[in-house]
């Protein structure tokens, strides 16, 4: 992959200024290499991100084209405590300065860092509901970040879509097996786990989505990764789906109403088009769905009450 301007990506170049969010203007570096005490926090994290920056060195320093790194000056750092406490404080002896003046190549980026990326992905795609995740998601943030900074964000871009992409073809293929019986509530149970994965990995990329996806190709990451889903699971299973929705709809307690809810909220969010397919059945569970009511149909409304109540009574429920 072509190594981009820091400019163009958003990269390092451009986070040396207030825009950056993690002062790294003058004198800045002295104080982040002192830890989270001494850099302000208000500006971490690009304004709310989910997880903080790692302290010390584990943020990739950008060398100048000297050799100098940015924000190590002398005078620039003089004014927090001398020489002597520069020295003390950030110990800047001969394999410190090849740690910080290392560049991720992309063979290292191949190798090394995305291996832990996807790693922690599939976690994050496979994990139910309330599970343990054990992996340091300050070690996945730092790695997205030195790759934003090292100009890797377009093939860390291309590699996330490409390894969801290939997770939700898998799911795809798990529903279409599935037996009618089966089918809505593994509907889902896929629905859900992939929204709560993106709870986790969204905030992971945000140096990518900030500096990559929302500058260079006007996107969001989330809404990619929601796209990924509609196109990949929801647009092959919604012709399957609908009608053993409006068949489970029909039969009381069929499926559970909270099976149906989640359903029928997360395919509105997904395609709200939809609701043309079985607007009944939508505007159980999304206000303002069907036109408002007329005088001319207050007895067929009256009339599908009483159903619903003869079939609530069938049901061992007394008024």
């Amino acid at each position: 992959m072509e190594e981009e301007s820091m400019e163009e990506e958003g990269g390092c170049e451009a986070m040396m200024d207030d825009q950056n969010h993690n002062n790294w203007g003058a004198g800045g570096y002295g104080q982040h290499l002192l830890g989270p005490a001494a850099a302000p926090l208000g500006d971490r994290l690009l304004r709310g991100a989910a997880a903080e920056p790692p302290a010390g060195p584990e943020f990739p320093a950008v060398p100048e084209a000297n050799g100098v790194l940015r924000g190590c000056e002398p005078g620039a750092a003089a004014g927090k405590g001398g020489a002597g406490a520069i020295a003390a404080a950030i110990n800047i002896n001969a394999s410190t300065s090849k740690f910080l003046m290392n560049v991720i190549t992309i063979e290292d980026y191949k190798s090394t860092y995305w291996p832990k990326l996807d790693s922690a992905i599939d976690q994050l795609l496979t994990q139910s509901p309330g599970d343990y995740i054990p992996i340091s998601y300050e070690q996945i943030y730092s790695c997205v970040y030195k790759c934003v900074c090292q100009q890797h964000s377009e093939q860390m871009y291309s590699d996330l879509i490409k390894k969801i992409t290939n997770h939700l073809e898998r799911v795809s293929k798990e529903l279409q097996a599935s037996p009618p019986d089966l089918y809505i509530e593994r509907f889902n149970v896929a629905l859900g786990q992939y929204m709560g994965a993106l709870q986790s990995i969204v905030p992971l990329f945000i140096y990518m989505n900030k500096f990559y996806i929302e500058t260079k190709l006007n996107r969001d990451l989330k809404d990619d990764l929601i796209k990924l889903f509609t196109e990949h699971v929801a647009e092959k299973h919604i012709y399957n789906l609908m009608p053993l929705l409006l068949e489970a709809q029909s039969t009381p307690f069929q499926i559970t109403p909270s099976t149906m809810a989640n359903i029928v909220k997360g395919l509105y969010t997904l395609r709200p088009e939809w609701v043309q397919m079985a607007p009944a059945l939508f505007s159980k569970f999304i206000p303002n769905i069907l036109p408002p009511a007329v005088e001319s149909e207050l007895q067929e409304y009256a009339a599908q009450d009483q159903k619903l109540q003869r079939e609530l009574m069938q049901n061992g429920f007394t008024r």
